[in-house]
């Protein structure tokens, strides 16, 4: 078989064979075919694009070219949730513990933050403690033993996709649902989990601007699952704006927190419940998605979710006092309110909110990063109070930014404003879950 044959097949629309997908596999593990012809063979996926079939061998073979952990010494059904990731989504520390607690082990292997996106890992570290680097038998250790882990992502875990993606981040071939959802997969399934989860963000908060970008994308990757033997359910929920009021790592864990109390936002807790049930019922320990909501909102009301994000901290090196000081996570100095501009004196509504925007501000404030590998601030972060449907009046706070310095949040001031979009008629709120696909 030669790769020019691939590529030619691929150009002209023909759908692949398996044993044509373990030959472009084997060869970027060998190094057999030259970075030209893959990244040849990827612009002509991204142009005619692979059926369902060829998307679940892509990601089977990409999962099996690396370390598969094997759970099934814990339980028969391990769970994992993955978002594709958004402005202050912090579910996973909500979620994780949560499952934990309604009889669902979590697996889950996460990542750091990149570009406008905050990742679960870097929130963790604002943990005093907190270890996210486990060993594969450490990990497989932690979740028998307390029902849960989430570390970070290795090396070792589907390395074929780390190779096609790296090119893919050089040669224009980055949006693909399928290369995407083959990524994605991939790396869930190499994870050892048998209950997946998916959180598909749309909205300019998102790598998927639209809800049919990312419908298509969560309907691809639910195919993959089901052609694979594993089951997979999604939802598509809107990231125009961020999730919950928190953006930042401390302020975020404080945020989830909040909600494993009681006490979070609507939208965060409304996502928790929603994921959640889906997968009890998934996974046969609810009847319906009334009974499992309620069984899950029982365990937030009497303090069992939170007595399990205390062992996931504790078991994790990291200091459970966190649970009732947040002072001993790294936080700012100044607290600066960000203030509604004069409009006349009378009542607006927030119309829009731009979640790029704050993500932006935030990482010239420096909380993100361009790079893997660039340092990032944990202390510095926002935490709105006006989102779309809040009336709002001339000086009333939109958010109360934490920052190191006065000039800081100065140099930030008017990126932040500029997320806000008015309107002088009342706003509905947004609908937080846009599609589920199952």
């Amino acid at each position: 078989m030669r790769m020019v044959d691939v590529i030619l097949a691929k150009r002209a629309g023909k759908e692949h064979s398996k044993e044509e997908i373990d030959f472009i596999i084997d060869g970027i593990m060998q190094g057999s075919i030259p970075d030209y012809q893959l990244s040849s063979w990827l612009m002509a996926v991204c142009w005619r694009g692979l059926t369902d079939k060829e998307t679940a061998w892509l990601t089977d073979g990409m999962c099996k070219s690396g370390d598969v952990l094997d759970l099934s010494s814990v339980a028969d059904l391990i769970g994992d949730k993955h978002s594709t990731g958004g402005v202050g989504d912090k579910t996973t520390l909500v979620f994780v513990p949560l499952l934990a607690a309604a009889g669902i082990p979590m697996a889950k292997l996460s990542g750091r933050g990149l570009g406008h996106t905050g990742g679960t890992i870097d929130k963790l570290e604002a943990i005093p403690g907190f270890q996210t680097s486990l060993g594969k038998d450490e990990f497989i250790k932690q979740v028998k033993d307390v029902s849960m882990a989430i570390g970070g992502q290795t090396a070792e875990l589907a390395p074929a996709d780390g190779k096609i993606y790296a090119l893919r981040d050089v040669t224009g071939t980055v949006e693909s649902i399928p290369l995407i959802a083959a990524s994605i997969m991939s790396k869930k399934l190499a994870a050892g989990a048998n209950l997946i989860i998916l959180d598909v963000k749309a909205g300019k908060g998102a790598f998927m601007d639209t809800v049919e970008k990312a419908k298509e994308l969560a309907t691809t990757m639910v195919a993959v699952g089901k052609t694979l033997g594993r089951p997979v359910t999604a939802v598509v929920t809107d990231m125009e704006q961020p999730l919950g009021n928190a953006v930042g790592h401390t302020v975020e864990v404080i945020e989830a927190i909040e909600t494993l109390k009681g006490k979070g936002p609507k939208d965060l807790q409304e996502l928790c419940l929603s994921l959640g049930a889906m997968a009890l019922v998934s996974a046969g320990k609810e009847k319906d998605e009334k009974s499992a909501r309620a069984k899950l909102q029982k365990l937030i009301d009497d303090g069992v979710a939170l007595e399990y994000f205390k062992k996931l901290v504790t078991a994790q090196g990291g200091d459970a006092k966190v649970v009732d000081d947040y002072s001993i996570m790294p936080t700012a100095k100044h607290e600066f309110e960000l203030k509604a501009e004069s409009n006349g004196g009378g009542s607006k509504w927030v119309e829009h909110l731009d979640g790029r925007q704050i993500a932006e501000g935030l990482k010239l404030m420096g909380a993100g990063r361009v790079r893997k590998g660039d340092p990032i601030d944990l202390s510095v972060g926002v935490v709105l109070k006006a989102k779309v449907g809040t009336e709002v009046k001339s000086g009333d706070s939109l958010a109360t930014v934490y920052a190191v310095s006065e000039e800081q949040f100065n140099s930030v001031k008017e990126k932040l404003l500029s997320a806000y979009r008015f309107s002088s008629k009342q706003v509905p709120e947004s609908p937080l879950v846009k599609a589920s696909v199952s």
